[in-house]
C-alpha cells in the first residue's frame, strides 16, 4: 500500500464530497483570494497603512491584524469542516476595512491618492465590488 502524496493528503482536507464541484471550486477561490491578499499585507504592507483612515490611530497594527485574519479566515474556508468559521470571519474582516476603500476613494478623488497609480475610478469602483465578498463571506458562514 503506497502513501498518500502531499498533492493527495491536501485534496482530501479541503474537498468536501458533499458539495457540488462548482461551489468547491468557487470555495476554495475565495479562500486562495483572502490568504493572498492577507500574505501581502506582510509583504507589502506601506500601499495598505497609507489608505487606513487618517482617524485610526493604530495604521501598522491594523494591517498587520487584518493580515492575520484574511489568512486565517481564507484557511478556515478552505476546510469544509471549518468553513462557516471562516465565512464569519471574512465576512467581518471585508466589513471592518471597508473604511480603508472608502478613504482610498476619497483621496483618489480629491488628487492624493495614496496609493500609486490607482486612477479615481478603480478606487471608487472597488467600493461596490465589496458587496459581493461581502455576500460570499456571508453564504459561506451559514
Amino acid at each position: 500500500m503506497s502513501t498518500p502524496s502531499p498533492k493527495d493528503r491536501l485534496a482530501a482536507l479541503v474537498d468536501d464530497p458533499d458539495e457540488d464541484p462548482v461551489l468547491t471550486r468557487s470555495r476554495l477561490r475565495f479562500a486562495a483570494m483572502l490568504v493572498g491578499i492577507g500574505v501581502l499585507h506582510f509583504v507589502a504592507p506601506r500601499p495598505f497603512e497609507r489608505i487606513v483612515p487618517r482617524w485610526f490611530p493604530w495604521r501598522r497594527e491594523a494591517v498587520l491584524w487584518s493580515g492575520v485574519a484574511e489568512v486565517a479566515s481564507g484557511v478556515l474556508v478552505a476546510v469544509p469542516r471549518t468553513r462557516r468559521a471562516g465565512g464569519a470571519l471574512a465576512f467581518l474582516t471585508i466589513l471592518a476595512v471597508y473604511p480603508a476603500n472608502v478613504q482610498m476613494a476619497i483621496d483618489a478623488s480629491r488628487g492624493r491618492s495614496q496609493v500609486d497609480n490607482v486612477p479615481v475610478w478603480a478606487a471608487w469602483l472597488r467600493l461596490p465590488m465589496q458587496f459581493p465578498m461581502l455576500v460570499r463571506a456571508w453564504k459561506l458562514a451559514r
